[in-house]
């Protein structure tokens, strides 16, 4: 008798891990001495969590103090830091106890998702998207709503298109600065989403985990524009420290308790010592913005070596560390196209359909978050690639 499977297990792949798994088996069976693989297919800065934040974990394990379970929402310290870091940033009082400390931002997303909606309700979020945005939805019985956007809107949402929607949805998903695009909602354009959200009775979800990775357009915060907004953020990205783990939610009153409740049962606490590695990571500003410093330099090299490599059409690259491709002038299979960059250029990318099921055939996704060296030594490989390939056509 066969036994059912649940409707999780039906959860799609998400690609750029399969990519990662390609690269890696790529590199580990290449002769010695041979050139190796350059990385420019996942989205984890090249560096390691700042120095303080190291030196916090190493005195607390010197300390002999037990590590153990905190609170739900995390330890108080480092909510009442979070909360001041709206502050500084964004000159917004947010009360710490609307602050939940969180199993990275994607332990924030099914908390999120959970307390604000009912199996069968309507989320809205424009392709092209993070993809577990989309997956997380549908293994929750969530019907995800796609609104495509393009060129014209930077690849983000606007108001525009969502008064095309009939009825509104139960929630709309925001990311800014956005994976894949690199591009941002400015202030005045999230202000009017979020006004038009709180008329329609619409939840609007504000991922705003590449904030500080920001070079020409300001940043806001969604926490500002909507008291019923909820924030997702990670200290994964700007913070560089994708292996603790750790990210935060900031919630409206109505769904503080909710989602403690659910926090409790999910995963009783954020792991204590990622936290005390993230409060103090705060304090390490100089570091963090020599971090960003690289980015912008390898984001301006790449927007300039790309185009003579023949990926001429870029998205806006606002924030973030990526650029999304238009490759459709020599290829409507990303995927075919990126396994062939890795085999023939040693170079992994990930394809457009990761973020965009349709129209992702024809982009390619570029992370620059690694090594300067690397990122140029990619630029020159792709254009010997891209010249021998439209020799051999």
């Amino acid at each position: 008798m066969a036994l059912k499977i649940g409707r999780g297990a039906n959860a799609p792949p998400f690609l750029v891990m399969d990519v990662i798994a390609a690269a890696n088996a790529r590199q580990a069976a290449l002769a010695p001495g041979a050139p190796g693989v350059l990385r420019l297919e996942v989205g984890q800065p090249g560096t390691g969590a700042p120095a303080g934040a190291v030196e916090a974990v190493q005195a607390a394990l010197r300390s002999g103090d037990p590590l153990g379970y905190t609170e739900a929402f995390g330890r108080p310290g480092l909510r009442r830091r979070i909360a001041r870091h709206y502050r500084d940033w964004y000159g917004l009082s947010v009360a710490p106890h609307r602050v939940a400390v969180t199993l990275g931002a994607s332990g924030a997303f099914p908390l999120a998702f959970l307390a604000a909606f009912d199996r069968g309700d309507r989320v809205a979020l424009t392709a092209p998207y993070y993809p577990p945005y989309l997956n997380i939805l549908t293994a929750l019985g969530i019907q995800p709503v796609i609104l495509a956007a393009g060129p014209e809107t930077r690849f983000q949402p606007s108001v525009g298109l969502l008064e095309r929607l009939d009825p509104p949805p139960d929630g709309l998903i925001v990311a800014s600065p956005c994976n894949p695009a690199g591009t941002m909602l400015h202030p005045d354009e999230l202000a009017a989403i979020a006004a038009w959200c709180d008329a329609n009775g619409v939840r609007l979800i504000s991922d705003e985990i590449y904030h500080g990775l920001h070079y020409d357009s300001a940043i806001a915060t969604a926490a500002a524009a909507s008291p019923h907004a909820v924030v997702v953020n990670s200290f994964s990205k700007y913070f560089s420290m994708t292996g603790w783990r750790i990210g935060w939610l900031v919630l409206p009153e109505e769904l503080v308790r909710p989602v403690e409740c659910l926090a409790q049962n999910f995963f009783i606490s954020a792991p204590h010592l990622a936290q005390i590695a993230a409060e103090a990571a705060f304090d390490c500003t100089d570091e963090l913005q020599a971090n960003v410093a690289r980015y912008r330099r390898s984001r301006d090299f790449l927007l300039q070596a790309l185009p003579q490599a023949g990926f001429a059409r870029l998205s806006p690259a606002e924030g973030a560390f990526y650029l999304y491709a238009d490759i459709g002038e020599r290829s409507n299979d990303s995927i075919a196209f990126c396994a062939d960059m890795l085999a023939e250029a040693g170079i992994a990318a990930t394809p457009g359909v990761d973020f965009d099921a349709d129209r992702g055939r024809r982009f390619v996704r570029f992370s620059y978050c690694g090594r300067e060296a690397d990122i140029r030594q990619a630029a020159e490989r792709l254009r010997h690639w891209s010249r021998d390939r439209a020799i051999s056509a």
